[in-house]
């Protein structure tokens, strides 16, 4: 009677925020078999050893397949430790939600500014009200409105404005400001609704509290961003418009909160990816990462600022400026480090050579991923983080040449955000890859 080695492969354990990741389990069963007795008398012992190494490389196969190998251990999910798969995926789509609703109220805000409706509602209530419905309550809000500078510079430079074309704009205001407000009813809701079932984790308890915080906080600086171009100025050269600091403040903090949604929507909706062991030069990848996505950040702020000024108007040439690198009025204020806030030159200055250096480097940054063996889905962000740094350069410079159209000047300040929004899934991909 002979003795053949009978692979025994413990059952691994699974659960919802791991993936399968069995070369450890797979390995010791292979390194350390148990014997059974081989019942058939013609079974040979040269028999018995054939079966053994079949068996082994059966496994091995199978982890190729995989993926996997023996370097590989249980990849966290972060945020979603210990939740069931319905419990992740129905609180990172909800997130996810948030975050598209955050891109919407940052789109359709920009088309706000961009038609000059943001003054056009001179009052503010925390929780809204309906809008005008007869032709009694339209000509009350207009002649709310006609106390105000913006309609008083409107009629010096336009002429005369029509109840028609105030309507367009108050109900362009209405429905960003409304816009606003749904958002914070689709977090609330669902948020107490998952707390109470347990599908909040402990690591997102404290997010949750901010997630709401930054909401309410945002809806105060839009309207104290407002009463900034309410107020009637003695300079002569004054046009009504809103703070650019103000504009800068709620544009970043719109940009942090729907950045924050993102993440947390993506760290509990991607799952790790298997790779065949630690990547050299990961580390320094993501460096980069965040320091391409600090770059993105500080461009589109400056674009707030760009905004604010109508700084888009002053030059309408690339890549220089007239027919100047360095304009002569890039310093004509006085303090000089007031020029770089409130020049309109010298804002337009520094958002152009902010986007020039953000798409450089985020090049270099992907020729220098070229040398690292990302897998797949990796690969895929950072193609995608280059191609849209392209399209954004692109389209800022058509911009500019063709005097800042509405259509094309409300698609350049979407296309930051998603360039945020790729960069942040780069980081994402990146942080779940072993080092």
């Amino acid at each position: 009677m002979f003795r053949c080695c009978i692979l025994r492969v413990p059952a691994v354990p699974r659960s919802s925020n791991t993936p399968f990741l069995v070369a450890p389990q797979l390995r010791n069963a292979i390194k350390q078999p148990s014997y059974g007795t081989c019942r058939f008398s013609t079974l040979m012992s040269k028999q018995c050893r054939s079966l053994r190494q079949s068996t082994q490389l059966s496994s091995l196969q199978f982890l190729r397949r995989t993926g996997t190998s023996s370097v590989n251990s249980t990849v966290k999910q972060g945020l979603a430790d210990g939740l069931s798969d319905r419990a992740r995926k129905a609180v990172g789509w909800w997130l996810f939600g948030c975050a598209g609703m955050c891109f919407g109220a940052v789109a359709l805000g920009g088309v706000t500014r961009l038609t000059e409706s943001g003054l056009s509602m001179v009052d503010w209530k925390l929780f809204g009200r309906p809008p005008p419905r007869s032709s009694a309550e339209w000509e009350e809000e207009f002649n709310k409105y006609k106390a105000f500078p913006e309609y008083q510079y409107h009629v010096a430079e336009k002429g005369e404005m029509s109840l028609g074309e105030f309507k367009f704009i108050w109900l362009m205001e209405y429905t960003h400001r409304m816009w606003g407000r749904t958002i914070g009813v689709v977090f609330l809701l669902p948020a107490i609704f998952f707390w109470s079932k347990g599908w909040i984790t402990k690591p997102m308890k404290p997010r949750i509290g901010i997630y709401g915080g930054l909401l309410l906080f945002q809806g105060l600086l839009g309207w104290y961003m407002v009463k900034s171009g309410l107020k009637e100025k003695k300079d002569p050269n004054w046009i009504p418009r809103v703070s650019q600091y103000r504009l800068a403040s709620h544009l970043g903090s719109a940009f942090i909160l729907y950045s924050l949604f993102l993440w947390g929507s993506l760290s509990h909706l991607l799952t790790p990816q298997m790779v065949s062991g630690a990547i050299p030069g990961l580390r320094k990848l993501q460096g980069l990462a965040h320091a391409n996505l600090a770059l993105i950040f500080l461009t589109a702020m400056s674009g707030a600022f760009v905004a604010g000024l109508d700084a888009g108007l002053v030059y309408n040439s690339w890549p220089k400026m007239a027919d100047k690198w360095i304009p002569d009025d890039i310093l004509a204020q006085s303090p000089k480090w007031k020029n770089i806030f409130e020049n309109a030159t010298t804002v337009q200055f520094n958002h152009r050579h902010l986007g020039e250096l953000t798409a450089t480097s985020i090049t270099l940054f992907w020729l220098m991923s070229r040398k690292v063996p990302l897998p797949p889905r990796a690969r895929l962000a950072m193609n995608a983080l280059f191609g849209m740094a392209m399209i954004q350069v692109s389209l800022g410079i058509t911009t500019l040449l063709t005097y800042v159209p509405t259509h094309l000047a409300a698609t350049h300040q979407s296309g930051s955000l998603v360039l945020l929004s790729i960069g942040i899934w780069l980081m994402q991909e990146l942080k779940r890859l072993p080092k």
